[in-house]
C-alpha cells in the first residue's frame, strides 16, 4: 500500500513539472505569439460606422509585420477600461482609442501611459487627463459649420422655424460639432432669418455668437439625443406635439449625424403640417445615403474613415519604427494640448453623392436604389 502511495505521489509531482515547464516555455516562446503591438478599441458595435471601422483597422495592418487587436466596450465605460487592462496585458506598446465617454476614459488611459504605452485618440478626444499623446480626428467644427451652412445656403424667407439637436454631452466632439454650428447659425438667427423652436438656452443667447462651454452645455443638455435614434424620435416627437403650425411649415433641423437624422425625418415627415423640412446629417452612412437619394435627408458631412484610419495606423507606426509623427494642430483637453492629425471633411447631398461616394468607391452603385 505504501509503494502504491508512493507511486502516486512520484507520478503527481512528475505532473506538476510538466505544468510548470510547459507554462516557462509558454512565456519564453509562445508569449511573444500572442503578444499584441497595437490594441484599438471602439465604443460600440451597434452602429455601423464603428464595425466598417474595425475591418478598415483590420486592412490597414494586414501587410505590415506589427499585430493589432480590436475590442469594443458596447457604451460601457466600465468595459472599456476592462478592454484597454485585457490588451496591456497582453504588451501592447500603442493604444488607439475612440471614448465611448471622454472624461471617463481618463483612468483607462492613465493606466496605459504608466506603462509606457504611446496613447492615440481616435475621432472622440479624452479630456481632463495628460495621459493622451496624440489626437486623430476630423475637424470637428468644421463639421458643425457645414452643417449649418447648408441650412444657411438653402432657407428660404425670414422666421424659419429652426431645431436644434445635438449629440451626448458626454462627447467633446458634441461640443465641437454645436460650436462649430452655432458660430455660423447665430447670425442668421440674431437677425431673424430663424427662429430656434425647441431650446429656451439657444433662444436666450441669440445674440451671443461666442459661446462659452457652460453656455454650450445648457443648450445642449435641452437638445442632446446621445446618439441614441430611438431618444432623437421620441424628442422630436416631444418637440412637434408641443408646438403650434406656426412652428411648422417650411421647417430646418440641424441634427448631429445620420442615425439621429433619419429618426427626426421619419418624425417631421409625417406631420401633415410640416410642408418641407432641411435636414443634416454625418458619416455618410449607407441608409442615410439611400435617404438622400429618397430626398429624405439634404445632406451628409462625408468624413472618410479610410483616410482616418490611415492616419491612425501610420501614427501608430511611426511611433512603434521610433519616429515621431506628424501633427497639424492641438487642441486642449482640458488638461493639455494635444497634438492632432486632421483630415478634411467633404459635404455630399444630392448632386454630388455619385461623385464623392460611388465614383471614389467608398460604395458600389448597386447598393442603391433610385441613384442615377
Amino acid at each position: 500500500m505504501r509503494k502504491n502511495l508512493k507511486g502516486v505521489l512520484f507520478l503527481m509531482m512528475l505532473v506538476v513539472f510538466a505544468l510548470v515547464a510547459a507554462g516557462c516555455n509558454s512565456d519564453a516562446s509562445g508569449g511573444s505569439s500572442s503578444a499584441v503591438d497595437v490594441g484599438i478599441v471602439l465604443p460600440t458595435k451597434d452602429e455601423p460606422r464603428w464595425v466598417q471601422d474595425e475591418q478598415r483597422f483590420k486592412d490597414a495592418l494586414a501587410d505590415s509585420d506589427y499585430s493589432t487587436e480590436i475590442l469594443f466596450s458596447q457604451g460601457s465605460s466600465a468595459k472599456e477600461k476592462e478592454n484597454v487592462e485585457a490588451l496591456l496585458n497582453k504588451g501592447i506598446k500603442v493604444l488607439i482609442i475612440t471614448p465611448h465617454d471622454g472624461p471617463a476614459a481618463a483612468a483607462a488611459v492613465e493606466a496605459a501611459k504608466k506603462e509606457g504605452v504611446t496613447v492615440i485618440a481616435y475621432d472622440r478626444l479624452i479630456t481632463d487627463t495628460d495621459a493622451v499623446d496624440y489626437y486623430v480626428t476630423f475637424d470637428s467644427l468644421a463639421v458643425g459649420a457645414a452643417q449649418a451652412q447648408y441650412l444657411v445656403d438653402n432657407a428660404e424667407g425670414t422666421d424659419i422655424p429652426l431645431y436644434l439637436y445635438a449629440g451626448a454631452s458626454s462627447d467633446n466632439n458634441a461640443f465641437l460639432f454645436f460650436q462649430g454650428a452655432w458660430e455660423v447659425l447665430q447670425p442668421k438667427i440674431a437677425d431673424g432669418t430663424f427662429k430656434v423652436v425647441n431650446s429656451s438656452e439657444a433662444k436666450a443667447l441669440k445674440d451671443t455668437k461666442d459661446l462659452s462651454r457652460e453656455q454650450l452645455s445648457k443648450i445642449i443638455g435641452q437638445v442632446t439625443t446621445n446618439w441614441d435614434p430611438n431618444e432623437s424620435k421620441n424628442k422630436a416627437q416631444t418637440h412637434l406635439t408641443s408646438v403650434g403650425d406656426d412652428m411648422k411649415g417650411d421647417v430646418a433641423i440641424l441634427a448631429p449625424n445620420d442615425g439621429t437624422a433619419r429618426s427626426i425625418a421619419d418624425v417631421f415627415a409625417s406631420d401633415s403640417a410640416v410642408t418641407n423640412y432641411l435636414i443634416t446629417g454625418q458619416d455618410a452612412e449607407k441608409a442615410s445615403i439611400q435617404y438622400i437619394i429618397d430626398e429624405k435627408q439634404s445632406m451628409t458631412v462625408f468624413k472618410d474613415v479610410r483616410s482616418l484610419v490611415t492616419d491612425a495606423m501610420g501614427m501608430a507606426v511611426e511611433v512603434l519604427d521610433g519616429n515621431t509623427p506628424e501633427t497639424t494642430g492641438t487642441y486642449d483637453n482640458g488638461s493639455v494640448e494635444v497634438k492632432a492629425k486632421q483630415t478634411p471633411v467633404i459635404v455630399v447631398d444630392q448632386e454630388n453623392v455619385k461623385a464623392e461616394l460611388i465614383d471614389s468607391e467608398y460604395y458600389e452603385a448597386s447598393e442603391f436604389t433610385g441613384l442615377e
